[in-house]
């Protein structure tokens, strides 16, 4: 069957910064994103559907489309059976969401032609990630999930250093992973380390907790419950149910809270966001949509950081604060809440980042990384430059 996961504008400018570099289901939230979810499930590839500017990245499958899933939504085992029992021309939803079709798609067509197709109602929750902070707000349950669907009938590597503690029993090692005088709490939820991952002395982690394939958590960091970090970054300092995305690093000390992290950022040496208000006011942040700030309906919400985006040192980031892609942020003081894509300073100083010196600094984190082949990345950041800056 030829699947593939819809990238649909009522969700994907609402997750701005993050999906301006990538689809809807290409967004991590637990262990894995959305479209590895949804593979593991249906053991089988899935293609992306993706707006014209990512296809060249993300391509689209080749021949009909069988089976369209929202690809902002998350796989459960009651959604599973609903989509599996669907007949042609069939779309399942939920109210007014569209979840899931059944029937034969035209890749090449931009719309989902549902003419004729009979609705079914699904009757009961599933997950939805309609905006960026429902990546962190679903991260913890996310990450139960998928520990649970990553470990089915697998055997986890031994821990064979002495000086490692380990409270509660839901701690599952890949291949490779070194760990030496750690403190790792299961107790609250799971702790899943990918292969060839590195947790260093001192450092402390609680449950439900993900590293990613080659990643490293650096000596004394203390990790708190709900974070996931993506393959081949190094983590210092404290970080607590957040996200951060695959090649993107902090290293050094600092408070990551109720955040986002895109791909090949870098948080400067003690950067700090806010998660919580002095007043305790719901927080507010900017919205993609109405190009002003909405309220999140939440107390604690930190940082959002779109793909290649970079604070100096010591940079203090208010609660709420959107960064956007290939962004470097410096200065005295708080920057504002809302940081453009392509923005260099991040106060009252700050001008527009020269696209071929931020390309430039791109070629050069791609490049410690081994990857080679960027065209197609080069093309996405371009067409984010030319619209930012036409504003």
């Amino acid at each position: 069957m030829n699947i593939a996961l819809a990238d649909l504008s009522e969700h994907r400018t609402k997750l701005f910064p993050f999906t301006l570099t990538r689809p809807v289901a290409d967004l991590r939230v637990g262990i894995l994103t959305i479209r590895e979810k949804w593979e593991k499930h249906l053991k089988q590839s899935i293609h992306f559907l993706a707006v014209p500017e990512l296809v060249g990245k993300f391509p689209k499958p080749t021949g009909a489309i069988d089976l369209i899933i929202n690809g902002a939504i998350c796989p459960n085992a009651e959604l599973l059976k609903a989509i599996q029992s669907l007949n042609d021309k069939e779309v399942l939803k939920s109210g007014e969401l569209f979840i899931a079709a059944k029937g034969s798609f035209d890749p090449s067509d931009p719309t989902i032609n549902l003419k004729g197709y009979q609705p079914v109602e699904f009757q009961k929750s599933c997950t939805v990630i309609n905006r960026s902070w429902d990546l962190f707000s679903n991260n913890k349950a996310q990450l139960n999930a998928d520990f649970e669907l990553l470990t089915n009938g697998r055997e986890s590597q031994k821990i064979i250093d002495p000086h490692t503690i380990v409270y509660g029993d839901q701690v599952f090692l890949e291949e490779g992973v070194d760990i030496k005088a750690a403190i790792l709490n299961a107790e609250e939820g799971p702790i899943y380390l990918a292969k060839n991952s590195i947790v260093q002395e001192g450092a402390t982690i609680r449950g439900p907790f993900g590293l990613g394939e080659n990643s490293r958590i650096n000596m004394n960091a203390k990790i708190r419950e709900g974070v996931t970090i993506g393959p081949n970054c190094k983590i210092g300092g404290e970080v607590s149910n957040s996200i951060v995305y695959g090649n993107s690093n902090k290293a050094h000390d600092g408070y990551l809270g109720n955040a986002v992290v895109g791909e090949w950022c870098n948080l400067g040496a003690d950067t700090n966001n806010s998660n919580l208000k002095n007043n305790y006011d719901e927080v507010k942040a900017y919205d993609f949509e109405t190009n002003n700030f909405i309220k999140t309906g939440l107390q604690f919400c930190g940082l959002f950081v779109g793909d290649h985006s970079k604070t100096a040192i010591n940079t203090a980031l208010n609660t709420g604060t959107t960064i956007g892609v290939c962004s470097n942020v410096f200065g005295s003081g708080f920057p504002s809440t809302y940081i453009p894509s392509f923005s260099w300073g991040g106060g009252d100083q700050t001008v527009i980042h020269k696209f071929d010196k931020a390309i430039e600094t791109a070629r050069k984190v791609w490049a410690r990384k081994n990857i080679k082949d960027t065209d197609e990345d080069e093309k996405i950041l371009k067409t984010i430059f030319d619209r930012s800056t036409k504003k």
